[in-house]
């Protein structure tokens, strides 16, 4: 998966396109991510358990990555990244654009 919690990233597809923001949470088995404040959704729901008091709760709906592009620190803009492995042996991810490395 080339999305993982939080990173920035861009919607490019579907009625949030356009729209930049940060990955609260990634289901890899769905293939598809929560952004925050991003694809709301209105839920109708009973008091009890978690919320003392019922009634109409928004919140974010999950988006599937294949809409999600990943938006490069340094160049502020969505771009394709890549993959490598460094000396030391470990693996980053890269962006295509500028050649930044994105794993801190």
């Amino acid at each position: 998966m080339h999305i993982r919690k939080n990173d920035k990233v861009m919607v490019i597809a579907g009625r949030e396109k356009g729209k930049i923001g940060a990955v609260l949470k990634v289901l890899p088995k769905k293939d598809t991510a929560v952004v925050e404040k991003l694809n709301m959704v209105k839920r109708h729901t009973k008091p009890g358990g978690k919320s003392a008091q019922g009634g109409i709760i928004e919140k974010e709906s999950p988006i599937h990555v294949s809409n999600l592009m990943l938006v490069c620190g340094k160049c502020a803009e969505p771009a394709r990244i890549g993959k490598k492995v460094l000396e030391d042996g470990s693996k980053v991810r890269f962006c295509k654009k500028c050649g930044e490395i994105m794993d801190t």
